[in-house]
């Protein structure tokens, strides 16, 4: 079960490239996995029925007790096979629903056959945290599904939709998840049924359990995502809609139901939410005209139906239900994909504009008379023996005394009236052939005849349902063992004096008479109301209604927030910063009690000399009037830091403090550009009184904070070992860079993606429109060339070309973009410079790379290096030049970096290892001698292009950008 869920992760990867190359046709590949996993789910059969129930599991995360856990009972059985077979049919039809060459087609298999494995693996899993985990992955996955067609404003809304409703009802859910795995102690879905807890926490952890399933299976009062999300492709529908997805919510019922359906809250809930919507669902698929919604309506009507009986919690209702369960998933289906037939050859759903359609495809027909029957519970199908079944235990559960077995049993009933009521008007408007309003018989719709193929998947279906009412024997032997673990009777009720079974003929009883009595009723229903309009609201307001509103209120709320928040002053968001700190910091130090701290006037007579000069820096800053002014003199203060680090034995930190400040200041220089030189010019400093006194306030309180800290301590700390650690477990001398790419590696990984997030933030600022790297490549032919050519540069009249070419005077070129900038900007001595000293830099920063495990260095200050050395091409050529010297896009050597660090952390677990476990390798090379290698070198390296990846898009960004855009606008000055 494990390899097929595997297989289920993994295959969807390749079918957008199996798409591209087959078309429509990939589809039939595509569908022999949930074949094979169809098969091998079948070949289970006597090993769950015997109650040898398979189980595979693999801990996955050891300490919290969580496993990758599959258990195939009884439900698990059925729900894998109607996952796996519905999917596998869904697929088939999609063969020929499709045409080749359809826009995200590609995307579209990949998302629903990676759909098809997350309902695997929820309905098998034997852990409620990874149940979680797979149902928001079906949210997702669903919300893709349902949007395949985004260009239509109707889809993407009806996506979104569903995925906010199944996604709340999912993070409630998962409150109660938590809440159930705490108090039992442990997540395993078995253990936690075997020995059910009690209590008003399990209770709680109920209801909040149920959220999710009625969220999630379109129950009321969460039913109106459902009819909205008929905007998918039909394949969607008849698998999600009616097979899948919807049928996750019932799935949970069914399994919580035989323990916990006497939990207080439990029939309150779905008994009477149940009810209602079976009977909402019902009365509104008596109003549409669309054959779609139609069928949504009708599903929502059916899935409160399988709610009722599944979650009513006695063995003979429970059988009847998990019959019902099938019998839903396989007429539902068909009757879905015939509405797909009719849309693809007539362009139509609607009723109203269809005619004598049955007599034109009578297989079609057939197929949905069948389905039709099954589900209004007409002999002989699978349908009626579940109907029928329900409907007796509902009646000895009545007639018992229960008042929730008549609650059940008279909704039921009215609820199956209303089924044969729309089912009835299905047919007759999807086949028959209608009049006009002087009776007359309206002209047929014309019948472009369907592939064979097209037609075999519902057929197929229709089929199964049929032979299911005949196979009634065998499938009571094989949901028996489901229906057992539920008691007999309810709490007071005897029990029954015969349990019930599955079969196609009771006899005449009062169930059959009851099931006929809707039979009769459904049908004057629908000749009722087909001379009754409808579709005016009952209600001055729908459920949809209701759910713009929140939407809107949400979004006014929002507005609200962030207009009374977001004052579009910077001063204020960041005073607003430091009074909380002030006053939450504040109060921590002032009610901690007695503070103790050990002061010492200074460690290093270095210190005397540098704080007096950070202290001045920092005063001066506050009062220049210029912004650069301000800027150099806060770098005073970072490299004030470096003298004290540097004097307290950290040249690591040292090196990095230097180069970090230093890049800053080019990043700061880079922005100084573009906005006025002198502080106050736009928009005056107010308060100064205040802004001080708040500075001070920030100063003592984390001076105050820093002194208690650090005497706060009663243990020995950690880093004491972190030598020991260094040199044992990461093969390193240097403590720093090994604790940064192998001890605390995660935090290295997080740190990472923040640098990511930070150069993302960066560039989005300033590419407005596009996100296009124009500088990677040179931009005329000749210069091409001169790249390629050995010979010395020389500039020419005619630009930069090899020493013999041209004519006229001609001097030597130092940098390719040097050509570019203006006279008055450009110096032939910094080209220069910069052209002798570029390359030993990068040859320098991969010594601090490699080097840095043992000595000072480390992938971040080589990083850092390279970065210095583009800042050096960028000052000394402008823009082109560094395009010249990085001609890559910042964004690879993001990603590229990013994924080696990753990688670092994953490969691991393919040993058996935890993540970021490193191997250590030496051995006596010729000429070289003695080497060692660390793989955490590889996590540096990925740190390295990630430094190197940022530095550059700062440039290209805040440098190369904002140079093209003023380039631009002084084009458009002269123009004018």
């Amino acid at each position: 079960m494990l390899l097929v869920l595997g297989v289920f992760a993994l295959a969807p990867l390749i079918l957008p490239w199996l798409i591209g190359r087959l078309g429509s046709r990939a589809f039939a590949l595509a569908a022999l996995l949930p074949a094979a996993a169809f098969v091998h789910t079948a070949w289970q059969a006597p090993a769950v029925l015997d109650g040898r129930i398979p189980f595979e599991a693999f801990d996955w995360i050891p300490p919290l007790g969580i496993e990758l856990s599959m258990r195939m009972d009884v439900l698990g059985w059925v729900m894998a096979l109607i996952v796996t077979g519905v999917g596998a049919l869904v697929l088939l039809y999609c063969r020929s629903y499709f045409a080749d060459g359809e826009t995200g087609l590609g995307q579209f298999a990949a998302v629903l056959l990676g759909f098809a494995g997350a309902m695997y693996g929820l309905v098998l899993t034997d852990d409620l945290v990874v149940l979680v985990m797979f149902w928001e992955i079906t949210s997702v996955l669903s919300y893709l599904l349902i949007g395949y067609y985004n260009r239509r404003a109707a889809s993407r809304r009806a996506a979104l939709q569903a995925l906010l409703v199944t996604t709340l009802g999912g993070l409630v859910m998962l409150i109660g998840v938590v809440l159930l795995v705490v108090d039992a102690g442990t997540s395993s879905l078995s253990t936690i049924l075997a020995d059910a807890p009690t209590g008003p926490v399990v209770d709680a952890a109920l209801v909040l359990l149920l959220v999710g399933a009625l969220s999630k299976s379109a129950i009321f009062p969460f039913h109106f995502w459902l009819p909205g999300a008929m905007t998918a492709p039909t394949p969607v529908s008849a698998y999600l809609h009616a097979a899948a997805m919807v049928k996750a919510g019932v799935y949970l019922i069914a399994r919580l139901a035989p323990v916990f359906a006497l939990a207080p809250a439990w029939r309150p809930i779905v008994i009477s939410l149940g009810v209602f919507t079976m009977l909402l669902g019902g009365f509104q698929a008596l109003r549409e005209t669309d054959l779609k919604r139609l069928l949504a309506f009708g599903t929502v009507s059916q899935l409160g139906f399988l709610a009722v009986v599944l979650g009513y919690g006695t063995r003979d209702v429970a059988l009847a239900g998990l019959a019902l369960l099938l019998g839903h998933a396989l007429f539902k289906s068909a009757l879905f994909l015939i509405v797909g037939v009719i849309d693809h050859q007539l362009s139509t759903r609607d009723l109203r504009e269809l005619s004598g359609v049955g007599r034109q495809a009578p297989l079609l027909a057939t197929a949905a008379i069948v389905s039709i029957a099954s589900m209004a519970g007409i002999l002989p199908t699978l349908g009626f023996v579940a109907k029928e079944g329900a409907l007796a235990g509902l009646i000895d559960e009545a007639l018992a005394g229960s008042a929730w077995g008549w609650i059940a049993l008279v909704g039921v009933t009215v609820g199956s009236a209303l089924t044969v009521a729309y089912g009835i008007r299905f047919v007759w408007g999807a086949f028959w052939t209608k009049k006009d309003a002087a009776g007359a018989a309206r002209p047929v719709t014309e019948w472009p005849r369907p592939r064979l193929g097209f037609l075999s998947v519902p057929a197929i279906l229709a089929a199964l349902t049929l032979a299911g009412g005949f196979a009634a024997p065998l499938l009571d032997t094989a949901l028996a063992p489901y229906a057992d673990l539920a008691p007999a009777s309810s709490p007071g009720i005897p029990a029954p004096d015969h349990p019930g079974y599955l079969a196609l003929w009771h006899g005449l009883e009062p169930a059959l008479f009851l099931s006929l009595g809707t039979l009769v009723i459904g049908a004057g229903l629908f000749a009722l109301t087909a001379r009754v309009d409808l579709s005016r609201r009952v209600l001055p307001f729908a459920a949809p209604d209701v759910y713009n509103l929140a939407l809107r209120t949400v979004a006014r709320l929002s507005v609200a927030t962030t207009t009374f928040t977001q004052r579009g002053s910077l001063p204020v968001y960041v005073g607003t910063i430091f009074v909380v700190l002030v006053a939450a910091e504040g109060t921590a130090l002032v009610m901690g009690g007695q503070l103790t701290s050990a002061i010492a006037t200074y460690w290093s007579p270095m210190q005397l000399i540098a704080a007096p000069i950070m202290i001045a820096a920092g005063i001066i800053a506050v009062r220049a009037r210029k912004r650069y002014t301000g800027v150099v003199l806060v770098s005073v203060t970072g490299l004030g830091m470096v003298v004290l680090f540097a004097t307290s034995g950290a040249p690591d930190l040292a090196l990095t403090q230097i180069l970090v400040e230093t890049v800053t200041l080019v990043a700061f220089a880079l922005v100084l550009r573009r906005i006025p030189s002198r502080l106050g010019e736009h928009n005056a400093s107010v308060w100064p009184i205040g802004r001080a006194l708040l500075g001070i306030a920030v100063g003592v309180t984390m001076a105050g904070v820093a002194l208690v800290a650090t005497s706060a301590r009663v243990h020995a700390p950690v880093s004491t070992d972190f030598p020991d650690l260094a040199y044992e477990l990461g093969h390193g001398k240097n403590v720093v860079n090994v604790a940064l790419v192998d001890i605390r590696g995660w935090d290295t990984m997080g740190e990472l993606s923040v640098l990511v997030l930070a150069a993302t933030g960066v560039a989005s600022l300033v590419f407005v429109t596009h996100r296009a790297d124009t500088l990677s490549s040179l931009t005329t032919p000749v210069e091409l060339a001169d790249r390629r050519d050995r010979r010395p540069l020389v500039e020419t009249a005619g630009g930069v070309k090899p020493r013999g070419e041209g004519s006229g005077n001609t001097r030597t070129a130092w940098l390719l973009g040097g050509q570019r900038v203006g006279e008055e900007n450009r110096s032939i001595l910094l080209e220069v410079i910069v052209r002798i000293l570029f390359h030993m830099i990068i040859i320098v920063s991969l010594y601090l790379l490699f080097a840095g495990h043992n000595l000072p260095g480390g992938g971040f200050a080589g990083g850092l290096v390279a970065g210095m050395a583009l800042v050096m091409r960028y000052v000394a050529g402008g823009r082109y030049e560094l395009g010249v010297a990085a001609p890559t896009d910042a964004g690879r050597l993001l990603g590229v970096g990013m994924t080696i660090a990753v990688g670092c952390a994953v490969v691991p677990l393919v040993f058996g290892v935890a993540p970021l476990t490193s191997w250590f390798v030496e051995a006596e090379v010729p000429v070289l001698g003695h080497i060692e290698f660390v793989t955490s070198t590889l996590f540096d390296i990925g740190v390295y292009l990630v430094v190197i990846g940022l530095v550059l898009d700062v440039l290209r960004s805040l440098g190369a950008e904002v140079d093209r855009q003023t380039a631009e606008n002084r084009m458009r000055g002269v123009s004018a």
